[in-house]
Parts: structure tokens; sequence; C-alpha cells
């Protein structure tokens, strides 16, 4: 399954248990879209979220959090794993 890199901006800032909330409800969508979430990294102070999830593509990683939350990615990058 590809990954895509997700990475969202949050105006104000973003906390790492806003986030975790956040998560919590996009989990129940995933299936719909094909999507699994495998990681997230939060930039607290520059409001920064990165999320590395496996998706049939950009646009499935993408709706799961317009749907869940109406918050669209700034930018989604495939990527690919490496050591």
């Amino acid at each position: 399954m590809p990954l895509f890199l997700e990475v969202h901006t949050i105006d104000g800032g973003a906390s790492i248990e806003e986030v975790a909330t956040a998560h919590v409800a996009n989990l129940p969508l995933e299936a719909r879209f094909g999507v699994r979430s495998l990681r997230y990294w939060v930039d607290e102070q520059h409001g920064k979220v990165f999320c590395l999830v496996e998706a049939p593509s950009g646009e499935a990683a993408a709706s799961v959090h317009r749907q869940s939350r109406g918050l669209g990615a700034a930018a989604i990058y495939p990527v690919k794993e490496g050591l």
C-alpha cells in the first residue's frame, strides 16, 4: 500500500493533546477510505502536524481529515520508507 505524509498547519498552534483527540475522531472513517494511520508528529510551537498514513491515494488520505474535522492538509507527499 502506498505511503503518504500529510502536513497540516493549525493557526494558533496545536498541542499534542488536541492532535491526539483529533486522531481518535479520524479512526472510524479510515476503513471507509482504505486508509490506515501509522504515526503522527506535532510541532506545537509552529502549529504543524505531520501524519504518516497508508492509503490507496493522496485523495483518500485527505478525505479522512476533511470528513472528520473539515481540515484539509496543507500538503500531501507520496513517500517511500527507508532506514
